[in-house]
C-alpha cells in the first residue's frame, strides 16, 4: 500500500502563496483599498448599538402581547402563560436600557402577566355547581380580543380613500356654446343705476311749470335710433338729465318696454361693472 499522493504546486504559485496567512481555501472576507482581506482586524471598533435593529414597533403593552401570541400561532383563548411571559419580559428588559419612561408602561402589563401565571399555579377556587371554575386569563383574553378588533377596524378605516388625501374630486367645465354669455343683470343693479341718474337729474333740474305730452313709443324709437349702428351704449348715456324728470322717466319706461319685447339686451361684463345696452341679436 502506498500513501496518498501529495499535490504539489508550481514554483511561481508557491512563491505567490508564501506571504499569505494560512486560511481555508484562500477565500477573502472583503477587499480593503483593492487588497484582499482574509482575517478580521483585531483593532476594529464597532459601537455597541451599531448592529442592533428593532424590526417591530409596538403601540403599547397589548400590542406587544398580541404580537407574541399571533406570531407563534397560540390559541388566544388558551394562552401558554409561561412562554408568553418569558418572551414579554425579555422584550421589556431590552427596552429598559434605552427608554425608562417607555419601559414603565410595559412593566404594569408584566406585573399582570406574572400575577396570572402565579394564580394558575394555585388550586382553582371552588365554583358554584353547574359552573366552570374562573380562568385567571379571562380578563386578559377579553382585553386582547377587544384590542384586536379595534386594531383591525382602524386598519380598514385607514385603507379607505380620503378626499383630499388619496382622492381628488375631478371638476370639468364644458362650454356648451361658442357664443359668449354675459352675467344676467339683476333688478337690484337696474334700481341702483336708475337711482344714480335721478340724483344727478335733481342737481340740474329746472323749476318750470309746463305741460308736455310725452309718448313712450316715440322715445322707444329714439332709443333704437341711438343704438342703431353702434355695438353698445352705456346705460347712463341713454338719458339726458338736462331735459327734465318727465323725459327721463318716459325714456326709462321706453327702455323697459324694448327689453320686454326683446328688442334690446341689457348686459354687463361682470358683477358690479357698468351696465350696457345694445340691440338684440336678430338671426338672419
Amino acid at each position: 500500500m502506498t500513501g496518498a499522493a501529495e499535490t504539489t504546486l508550481p514554483e511561481p504559485a508557491q512563491a505567490g502563496l508564501a506571504g499569505m496567512p494560512v486560511v481555508v481555501d484562500q477565500v477573502a472576507l472583503a477587499r480593503l483599498y483593492g487588497e484582499p482581506l482574509f482575517t478580521m482586524p483585531t483593532d476594529l471598533y464597532i459601537p455597541p448599538d451599531a448592529l442592533e435593529v428593532f424590526l417591530e414597533a409596538f403601540e403599547g403593552p397589548l400590542d406587544l402581547l398580541l404580537y407574541l401570541i399571533r406570531k407563534q400561532n397560540f390559541n388566544i383563548l388558551d394562552i401558554p402563560m409561561a412562554g408568553v411571559t418569558r418572551q414579554y419580559l425579555a422584550y421589556v428588559e431590552e427596552i429598559r436600557g434605552r427608554n425608562l419612561e417607555l419601559a414603565a408602561e410595559y412593566l404594569l402589563m408584566a406585573a399582570m402577566l406574572i400575577e396570572i401565571k402565579s394564580r394558575m399555579l394555585l388550586p382553582p377556587k371552588r365554583a358554584v355547581e353547574g359552573q366552570e371554575p374562573e380562568d385567571p386569563r379571562a380578563e386578559l383574553v377579553r382585553r386582547l380580543l377587544e384590542y384586536e378588533q379595534m386594531k383591525l377596524a382602524a386598519a380598514r378605516l385607514n385603507e379607505v380613500p380620503q378626499v383630499g388625501r388619496d382622492v381628488l374630486r375631478a371638476q370639468v367645465y364644458i362650454e356648451q356654446s361658442l357664443q359668449q354669455r354675459f352675467p344676467d343683470v339683476r333688478v337690484v343693479d337696474l334700481q341702483e343705476a336708475w337711482r344714480d341718474i335721478l340724483k344727478r337729474a335733481n342737481l340740474v333740474q329746472h323749476h318750470k311749470i309746463t305741460r308736455e305730452e310725452l309718448s313712450v313709443r316715440e322715445h322707444m324709437s329714439i332709443v333704437l335710433r341711438k343704438l342703431q349702428g353702434r355695438k353698445f351704449i352705456e346705460f347712463e348715456n341713454l338719458f339726458d338729465p338736462s331735459r327734465g324728470m318727465p323725459v327721463l322717466i318716459v325714456t326709462f319706461i321706453a327702455m323697459l318696454e324694448l327689453a320686454k319685447e326683446a328688442l334690446i339686451d341689457v348686459t354687463q361684463a361682470e358683477f358690479f361693472a357698468p351696465i350696457y345696452v345694445r340691440l338684440a341679436f336678430q338671426p338672419a
